[in-house]
């Protein structure tokens, strides 16, 4: 039986790069109308079907991509938006190329790199998006080792091993400072995620500094993203004899928390408490007050990853691709700040 034409035949001919032919077979902009004609006429001579295209690239893109969530599989139910419109996103993209998702629950960086390793010696799948990015990740150079194609959401990938898509956290969360700080807020805590994140170190670091440009006292109080852990945080917070006017989370579900915690000790939202989550949710509108948000497009984030997978499948090198940066939404939890604080 003939081999099958790939890419990289047509690639070859033409005298360019793998990901310009996908680029002109799939009709995604990027590509010259002479170049691409060209590129399809490369094609047609070479029996080449852009059916097939999964089989030309080395057969990787015919198999599911994978993607861990480092908690318990039990814990399924806790997920929160940030996870959850993030894999909405990836699954209509790969729906729409008629592939799947492989997602797996890991319970740290040792088990997950050995998940990379697993997939990668059975050809389970044909890359991987990898979340949750440490300041000193160990995932990356083993990950970068094994030429699993690989796109990191979140960065930029210290040191450039990997394609990494990420958000301007430090203008995001800046906005929200000079928000409450606009409104006379001169105490503000901040709830992080948990500590060793990139993206954690990134947006203390910007609240620090935002704080001080607001003249504004800054405190930052680190969690874990669960309900719970807000809600005992918020708690221990507002009980301190200097309490802050207003609390900034790291995610929705511990917003959503805190709130119910305030309303339990008496506090009124935004008489006495103003609260800003960061990402946008059902949950956010939902309640009263609604939330004031950091909200961000993450269904395209997910599928911005995704096609950017597909470019590293293609013969991408790596690179750090900025993302859309999340813009202050202000509803009813924010206000001005009490005139006896």
């Amino acid at each position: 039986m003939p081999r099958q034409p790939t890419m990289a035949d047509i690639a070859r001919q033409a005298g360019v790069s793998r990901v310009t032919v996908s680029y002109a077979l799939n009709g995604r902009p990027g590509v010259s109308e002479q170049m691409r004609d060209r590129i399809i006429g490369i094609a047609r001579d070479l029996g080449f079907n852009p059916n097939s295209s999964a089989r030309a690239l080395h057969g990787t893109v015919s198999r599911p991509v994978g993607m861990t969530l480092r908690r318990p599989a039990s814990d399924a139910h806790t997920v929160e938006v940030f996870r959850r419109e993030l894999i909405s996103g990836i699954q209509t993209e790969l729906s729409a190329r008629d592939l799947g998702l492989a997602l797996q629950y890991v319970g740290d960086a040792a088990e997950e790199t050995a998940v990379y390793r697993r997939w990668h010696g059975e050809r389970r799948v044909g890359g991987v998006l990898v979340c949750d990015l440490e300041s000193d990740d160990p995932r990356i150079g083993p990950l970068a080792a094994l030429g699993l194609p690989a796109v990191v959401v979140g960065g930029p990938v210290p040191g450039g091993a990997l394609t990494g898509i990420w958000n301007d956290d430090e203008a995001a969360v800046d906005s929200a400072v000079r928000h409450l700080a606009g409104l006379g807020h001169r105490g503000i805590t901040r709830v992080s995620g948990p500590a060793g994140m990139l993206h954690t170190a990134v947006r203390d670091a910007a609240f620090t500094a935002a704080c001080r440009r607001a003249g504004a006292a800054a405190a930052i109080v680190c969690a874990d993203y669960t309900a719970h852990t807000g809600g005992l945080v918020t708690r221990r917070i507002l009980s301190s004899p200097n309490r802050p006017t207003a609390i900034v989370y790291d995610n929705d579900v511990m917003a959503v928390a805190g709130l119910a915690v305030a309303r339990e000790m008496g506090l009124r939202v935004p008489d006495d408490l103003s609260l800003v989550a960061f990402d946008d949710s059902p949950l956010c509108r939902a309640v009263r007050p609604a939330l004031t948000v950091l909200g961000r497009d993450l269904v395209a984030y997910g599928a911005h990853a995704v096609r950017l997978l597909f470019d590293v499948i293609g013969g991408r090198p790596p690179a750090a691709v900025l993302d859309h940066t999340a813009t202050l939404i202000a509803r009813d939890s924010s206000g001005p700040a009490p005139q006896t604080a």
